[in-house]
C-alpha cells in the first residue's frame, strides 16, 4: 500500500504529533495553537482530513499516527525523485552534492550509508 500524501501544513502538524503521540486531541489543538498559530477548528479539520486518508487515527479523543516519520520522508523523496529527476537517484545525488553546505563529513556519512545498504542487501562491491 502506498503511503498517503502529506502536504506541507499537514507535515508540520505531523511533526508535532510524532514528537508527542499518543496525545489527546484537545492537548494537540493547544499545541498547534502555540506552535503553528492554528485555531482549534483548524486542528480538528486536519485531524479529520488525515484520518480519512489513513495518516492518523483519532480514537476516543486520542490521536496517533498511522504513518511514521520515516515512511513520510521516504514517500516525499520518492515523489521528488520521480517528478524532478525522472526517477534517477544518480541525478538527484549529483544535484545534492553540488550544494555548498555539503561537508566532507556529510559525504563520508553518505558513503557509509551506501556501503551499509550494499552489505544489508547483498550487493557486490563495484569493481573499478
Amino acid at each position: 500500500m502506498a503511503t498517503p500524501r502529506i502536504f506541507e501544513s499537514e507535515y508540520r502538524f505531523c511533526q508535532l504529533l510524532w514528537e508527542n503521540e499518543p496525545i489527546r486531541s484537545g492537548a494537540l489543538a493547544a499545541l498547534c495553537r502555540e506552535k503553528l498559530n492554528w485555531k482549534p477548528t483548524t486542528t480538528y479539520t486536519v485531524i479529520r482530513r488525515l484520518s480519512k486518508r489513513g495518516v492518523v487515527k483519532n480514537e476516543n479523543c486520542v490521536v496517533t499516527s498511522l504513518v511514521s516519520r520515516a515512511e513520510a520522508e521516504s514517500a516525499e523523496v520518492g515523489e521528488l525523485l520521480e517528478t524532478r529527476f525522472q526517477g534517477s537517484l544518480p541525478a538527484f545525488i549529483s544535484a545534492f552534492s553540488r550544494l555548498d553546505r555539503v561537508s566532507d563529513a556529510d559525504m563520508d556519512e553518505m558513503l557509509r550509508m551506501i556501503r551499509q545498504y550494499r552489505e544489508e542487501n547483498h550487493h557486490d562491491e563495484p569493481t573499478d
